[in-house]
């Protein structure tokens, strides 16, 4: 049967809080190649931490996503203090469940998860099934993650008293100053998208707010929501709320700032010209100047296995040089519009500034 495209969003909708920075930064700080940030300094970082908080983090957050169902719910104002006093609310036992599970889960791995944590245990059936889900989202996991978040499962309680302990200490020794720091960019990214709204067509208001991702419109849901983040830019996190609802944060850090508080280079600068300094990503731009490719079509041009081009590519995205086409499954990639003299005028401002400000 053939089916008419589905049609874009018939409410769009804003939101707004650091709460979504206050987990994003903990995934980025455990996670700082992924996301472009220099690793000797998220140790450093992590480092602040009482040790045991510190371990407790490191071992979760090789399994643990994103809390941005749980995060979306809480009320205004949605800061960092808002979500610590609602999971003291929550029962221990209950916080692992509450921050994890969403529409998005199917109601079978949730009964099976709710089990495990019933019966304190769990088997190889167990992991097989949260295999089977992951692999289905794009992520499938190791096998010391699906071991490691069993294992939680079936210490729920002690996770819940763990976890807000930890998030306890992280706010007290890093994000409650970080949250001062980026409220005014994720005030001024947020009043640049609602004006960008006014112009643009969503599918270009996605495009540009993304920084070069273009969603298929099968992807998009009767209602959609936005929310500027700080920590995740240039990338993308996505989440349906409930069937007829997805929520997506846009990245609110502009060019000119950079993760690491105090840093004389523009962020976009370094990452831009790292990317540009290796032959391959090179040759990987002339390719896409020539014409969209997907990432098994570069693998077979360059003759490089397509885990290798995939990590090619997402330099190239985080440094805002390519842009994506998501279609469905595929992943179409391209130049992105104007990124050369987007780069250059980077280059030249830092070039040129009157004065460079000086280290402490």
């Amino acid at each position: 049967m053939n089916q008419s495209p589905a049609s874009p969003p018939q409410q769009l909708l804003w939101d707004f809080g650091s709460v979504y920075d206050f987990f994003i930064s903990l995934k980025v700080l455990h996670e700082p190649n992924t996301f472009g940030l220099r690793p000797s300094w998220a140790a450093g970082v992590r480092s602040r931490l009482p040790q045991n908080e510190r371990k407790f983090l490191e071992e979760v957050y090789t399994f643990l996503w994103v809390p941005l169902y749980w995060a979306y719910t809480l009320p205004q104002p949605k800061d960092a203090a808002t979500a610590l006093f609602a999971l003291r609310q929550i029962p221990a036992a209950e916080r692992l469940a509450a921050l994890s599970l969403s529409a998005e889960v199917p109601a079978e791995l949730v009964e099976r998860l709710r089990a495990v944590q019933a019966r304190r245990a769990w088997d190889e059936a167990d992991a097989e099934a949260l295999r089977a889900f992951d692999k289905a989202k794009g992520y499938p996991p190791s096998a010391q993650q699906v071991r490691n978040l069993l294992d939680w499962w079936a210490r729920a309680e002690e996770f819940g008293e763990r976890y807000l302990e930890a998030l306890q200490a992280y706010y007290q020794v890093f994000f409650a100053e970080e949250e001062r720091r980026i409220q005014p960019a994720l005030r001024q990214a947020l009043q640049r998208a609602q004006e960008l709204s006014q112009k643009l067509s969503l599918e270009q208001l996605i495009v540009e707010l993304s920084q070069g991702v273009e969603f298929d419109r099968s992807f998009f849901k009767p209602t959609l929501i936005l929310a500027p983040a700080y920590w995740s830019t240039p990338l993308l996190f996505y989440l349906e709320i409930d069937p007829t609802t997805h929520i997506i944060l846009f990245g609110a850090r502009p060019a000119s700032d950079s993760l690491i508080p105090g840093e004389q280079v523009p962020e976009g600068l370094m990452l831009a010209l790292k990317a540009l300094s290796d032959p391959t990503r090179l040759r990987i731009l002339r390719y896409l100047e020539q014409e969209p490719h997907t990432p098994s079509q570069l693998a077979r041009k360059l003759r490089l296995r397509a885990p290798t081009v995939t990590h090619h590519l997402s330099e190239l995205r985080l440094a805002g040089l390519v842009q994506i086409s998501v279609r469905g499954e595929t992943r179409l990639y391209s130049p992105r519009k104007g990124y050369l003299d987007h780069l250059c005028h980077l280059f030249e401002q830092f070039l040129r500034a009157e004065q460079l400000p000086e280290k402490e």
